[in-house]
């Protein structure tokens, strides 16, 4: 079986077909590179063949580069290895491009088009990128661009040497550091196709056999040829680039290295010939992929979060898709679980004690979808198709039928516990039970259930239609139909799972907390916010746990410490945070919601700075520390967290909990999450750390004693939990 086939047609055209064999994207090998590369020497030897078109034999052309090939190649031959493969692959685009053409007249090459029926991403764009003309089936579902930032590298197949020189680097900056996405027409409208037609073989062939001379010839390689915009040492060249430059750092605090090396290569590429470029560009990608933090975000943003997603840890049993889901409670997440589930096509009955909150929460989805066809990316049939899945009542009859219930309702244990009963009076006996909430045990919550090996918990993240990553919670007498069930309930509404054992705050809350806490417990010590807020954000954290806690709101902050407190008793740890955040919400201070908190926000609701109060009641001490002791407090007290729910058994896979604290409350994505991060620094050094902190700081920083044992042998998270290896 091969990835690439050819024939050629009576008038000539050589129609190359990419069709990897048992994916349903395509994605470019290092088989795959060499099979193409002969087939395009093949095309242009043979006198008969007046052109080629490059297709698909799938819906979509391409995904991108396998990314485990270069993962294997970074570990079996380093450096040498990738920057040899990359140019190999330059080679062939650039062979493609130039077509067989003489170099100094420019005449004689064979016209080459790319035929893209449906989303082209990474190399599936730079691969007709190198072709002498680009045609899109007029499909809205498709997506086209390079999204290759968004795992931690830049595209390096010529994609970004090609784009910069056919639109500028201004035209090209959003797609190349922001990784954005464009429907086949608003790529046509950014410059990056040529064409949008409703047969895009058909089209390309056509072209393909009317093209001149002249038609082939890129920009870049005719004489006199200048930059859109301007190379770097013209005036308005060098605006664009001081701007670039001042933007990547803006955004990315000099953690995220892809973003800094993109630019490095822009700008050093647009200064030399073409050629020498793409070089620049080859050198500049390996040296990214050698870094430890493209390693992890790829490992973790792309092939763990891919296994978790095709269910790596998906009990054996058949499947379980979900036909018909009961939602229990319409308030902002019983809404949110409803649209989306509306979304993937699920038929919802959305319970509610009184009709009218019912009738609000179904609103939701009309607003959500309103706001999609404002801007175009849904259609009055769509609204009314998903609306129409939703049904609104009070009516627990209406949940007979229901395969999955999800409960959504307030969090107390005796209101849970009602609803249950009341659900399971009426939906089948095979049916499975999920409960929504945060914080509270379910083993706990499953006493109120006849079928506790049928209840789980499926824990989503506000706001539900936004929020990736959703938590997978095992009670003590959940069975695996019930795991099975939820992972394929996520898989269908097109989330990330992570599935954990049950405990208090389970994994994503009890790593977070700790985060939040650590922020307001320094402040009560005097160290100034601004430092604990900028230390967050430069170790790339999307918010400061000041902000945090504003977004999240105090009085749940309060409400979380009185109930901990309850349970804990005298080993509650916590009363120093607690002295701040009671007292901010005794003053109404609750948060972005009440435009009052450690922030003062304005009437719309935009944030200003610190509460002036904040100084008053918490003065700064006259000595700060420095900035790696608050980041590492930062960081610690969430990835400390992170290894106690390993070492206890509530994390069976270190996949799930690096993809979780990305996806869930975005720690540090440069990093590939806690585990990733640790593994970065060397359990030795991660356990100097601990020791310092500790005698500093306090026991919460006590490095746990698996931590200990790896330094002591030298192991890495990786090494001895990867690869889906169980941590018990």
């Amino acid at each position: 079986m091969t990835d690439f086939t050819m024939k050629t047609d009576a008038e000539g055209v050589a129609i190359i077909t990419w069709d990897v064999p048992k994916k349903s994207m395509n994605v470019l090998s290092e088989a795959g590179i060499k099979e193409l590369d002969a087939l395009i020497d093949q095309a242009l030897a043979d006198e008969a063949v007046r052109g080629i078109v490059i297709t698909s034999g799938k819906p979509d052309f391409a995904a991108g580069m396998d990314l485990n090939v270069l993962g294997s190649m970074k570990e079996t031959g380093g450096a040498e290895a990738i920057f040899g493969l990359v140019m190999q692959l330059h080679g062939l685009l650039r062979k493609i491009e130039l077509a067989g053409m003489d170099f100094k007249t420019k005449k004689g090459g064979k016209p080459i088009a790319a035929a893209l029926p449906g989303t082209a991403l990474g190399i599936g764009l730079e691969l007709p990128l190198s072709t002498h003309r680009i045609f899109a089936a007029d499909n809205a579902k498709a997506k086209i661009g390079l999204p290759e930032i968004m795992v931690g590298i830049f595209p390096g197949a010529g994609g970004t040497t090609r784009l910069v020189r056919k639109l500028g680097a201004m035209g090209a900056a959003p797609l190349l550091l922001e990784g954005k996405l464009n429907d086949p027409k608003k790529a046509k409208a950014a410059g990056v196709i040529d064409e949008v037609v409703a047969d895009p073989v058909a089209a390309a062939r056509d072209w393909v056999l009317n093209a001149s001379d002249a038609d082939l010839v890129k920009p870049w390689d005719q004489k006199g040829y200048k930059m859109p915009g301007g190379e770097p040492y013209h005036p308005a060249g060098f605006m664009t680039f001081v701007g670039a430059n001042a933007m990547v750092h803006g955004k990315t605090l000099g953690v995220y290295p892809a973003a800094k090396a993109l630019l490095s290569a822009v700008y050093e590429g647009a200064q030399v010939p073409f050629d020498t470029a793409l070089k620049i560009e080859a050198r500049w990608f390996t040296n990214v992929l050698m870094n430890p933090s493209s390693g992890a975000m790829i490992r973790s943003l792309f092939i763990n979060k891919e296994a978790l997603e095709k269910g790596a840890n998906r009990p054996d049993v058949p499947d379980e898709k979900v036909k018909k889901v009961g939602v229990l409670g319409a308030g902002m997440m019983g809404a949110g679980i409803a649209y989306v589930s509306a979304m993937a096509g699920i038929e919802v009955v959305l319970i509610d004690a009184k009709q009218d909150s019912a009738d609000r929460g179904k609103s939701y989805s009309e607003g959500l979808l309103d706001k999609a066809i404002s801007r175009k990316k849904a259609t009055e049939e769509k609204k009314a198709e998903v609306l129409g899945r939703i049904h609104a009542t009070t009516d627990y009859a209406a949940l007979e039928g229901c395969d999955l219930i999800v409960e959504a309702v307030f969090e107390d244990p005796g209101v849970k516990a009602e609803v249950t009963k009341q659900a399971e009076a009426v939906i089948p006996p095979t049916a499975i039970f999920a409960t929504n909430t945060s914080t509270l045990p379910i083993s706990d919550l499953a006493k109120a259930s006849a079928r506790p090996e049928q209840y789980i918990g499926i824990h989503f993240f506000s706001p539900v239609d936004k929020m990736a990553l959703v938590e997978i919670i095992k009670g003590r007498e959940t069975g695996p139909r019930a795991v099975a069930k939820a992972l394929d309930f996520v898989r269908q509404i097109r989330k990330t799972p992570i599935v954990v054992n049950d405990a208090r705050f389970f994994y994503a809350n009890r790593c977070i907390i700790p985060y939040l806490n650590e922020g307001v417990r320094m402040m009560a010590e005097g160290v100034n916010p601004t430092l604990i807020e900028n230390a967050a954000k430069m170790m790339g954290m999307p918010l400061g746990p000041l902000q945090l806690m504003d977004e999240i709101s105090l009085d749940l902050g309060v409400k979380i410490a009185k109930a901990t407190k309850a349970a804990m008793g005298d080993a509650y740890p916590d009363d120093a945070v607690d002295e701040v955040i009671f007292k901010l919400a005794d003053q109404g201070r609750m948060g972005r919601k009440a435009k009052a908190g450690f922030y003062d926000y304005d009437e719309a609701g935009k944030r200003g700075g610190f509460w002036e109060g904040l100084a008053k009641d918490w003065p700064e001490t006259a000595e700060q520390p420095d900035l790696t002791e608050v980041q590492h407090r930062l960081m610690f007290i969430q990835s400390l967290e992170a290894v106690r729910a390993l070492e206890e058994g509530v994390l069976e896979d270190i996949r799930e909990g690096d993809v979780g604290a990305i996806l869930g409350w975005g720690f540090a994505p440069w990093s590939g999450g806690p585990f990733s991060w640790l593994d970065m620094l060397g359990a030795t050094r991660a356990v100097e750390i601990c020791d310092h902190l500790t005698a500093e700081h306090g026991a919460r920083f006590k490095a746990p004693a698996l931590l200990r044992d790896m330094a002591a042998k030298g192991q890495t998270f990786y090494g001895r939990f990867g690869a889906g290896k169980k941590a018990a």
